[in-house]
């Protein structure tokens, strides 16, 4: 059998125009502005404005990819939405909205979620979708993220997240298409995370009602914050790099072959312990202190600012990396460009 090739068409990024600095980070947490800008590497991120819906956000960065590989929407056959569950509606199928505004009027499309590791799984499941099924040639990845607006600022157990930003992404894949060639992925998650960081009302077990809301009970907190800091300074960086090794390993690479990582936003201490780990530079990636963490969006603004500043080339082998609450880690890896020519 010959092998199946999918390759990235275009990306799409969208960035609101609304910001918060360092500065106010610190004035409203109560955390030195040094703590902000040095040890949680922020010095800005966006935030939404009024307009800034999450699924509106997706759409965007989808026009935007679709308009930057020239592909007439009509030809798009499956649409995946990758971005939060927190958006315009609840229980709402934000896909078939994304659908039907791209004008991809013959797709079919559905929603995924897995937090911040959503993109690495979507690329997962969106390979082996256009493997197994003749029908599907060109898929369009795309949502929006804001949730930020679940962070109490005044929180400490919630300072990890205080990084959270707003935007949205897009990715369009085609079979057959030999350049950008979307090679292997793994992916792991751990269940003894599941509840450790909730919105603790307005689900089945607290719905909302006014005690929850006067409370503050519809903001992000964490529920066991030494427990889990415990586990995860024992298992997280671990499984950082087990994912970003079993993806290398599955595509045929190993560490010394990557060019590229497209790395979330995290804390420059544990983005500086992944580089070394991974026997990397600082010009191998972009940190992304003036983005925040935008969520499942991370890898792809990352990649797309990386091809914007000329860091990845032809020929480079590029890791996607993320991880997500619950707790999710994941790991893809292209081969940007093509065999002829450069990019």
């Amino acid at each position: 059998m010959n092998k199946v090739e999918i390759g990235v068409l275009s990306t799409g990024v969208y960035i609101p125009s609304h910001w918060m600095t360092s500065e106010e980070i610190a004035k409203v947490s109560d955390i030195p502005l040094e703590i902000i800008e040095k040890k949680m590497g922020i010095r800005k991120k966006p935030i939404p404005g009024m307009k800034d819906h999450t699924c509106q956000m997706g759409i965007y960065a989808a026009k935007e990819a679709i308009a930057k590989a020239r592909v007439n929407p009509e030809q798009i056959d499956l649409v995946i939405y990758i971005g939060e569950e927190h958006k315009e509606y609840p229980l709402w199928t934000a896909g078939i909205k994304l659908q039907q505004e791209v004008g991809a009027v013959n797709a079919w499309a559905f929603d995924v979620a897995q937090r911040c590791g959503t993109t690495i799984m979507a690329l997962k499941v969106a390979k082996s979708m256009m493997i197994a099924d003749t029908s599907i040639q060109t898929v369009l990845l795309a949502g929006g993220y804001r949730n930020v607006d679940f962070i109490d600022y005044t929180n400490p157990r919630t300072r990890f997240m205080y990084n959270l930003s707003a935007g949205g992404g897009a990715i369009l894949l085609k079979k057959g298409y030999a350049n950008n060639q979307l090679l292997e992925s793994h992916i792991m998650t751990d269940g003894t995370f599941s509840e450790d960081v909730v919105v603790v009302a307005g689900g089945t077990k607290m719905p909302t009602s006014v005690f929850t809301i006067e409370a503050g009970h519809h903001q992000l907190d964490v529920l066991d914050p030494e427990g889990m800091k415990q586990r995860l300074e024992e298992k997280s960086l671990v499984n950082f790099i087990k994912v970003v090794d079993m993806a290398l390993q599955k595509s045929g690479y190993d560490r010394e072959d990557i060019n590229y990582l497209a790395i979330l936003h995290m804390k420059k201490s544990a983005h500086d312990y992944m580089l070394k780990e991974l026997g990397l530079i600082e010009d191998q990636t972009i940190y992304l202190q003036d983005y925040g963490h935008m969520g499942q969006f991370d890898q792809i603004l990352s990649l797309q600012l990386a091809l914007e500043q000329g860091k990845v080339k032809n020929g480079d082998i590029v890791v996607l990396v993320s991880a997500g609450i619950g707790y999710a880690w994941g790991a893809s890896v292209i081969k940007w460009g093509s065999e002829k020519e450069d990019i």
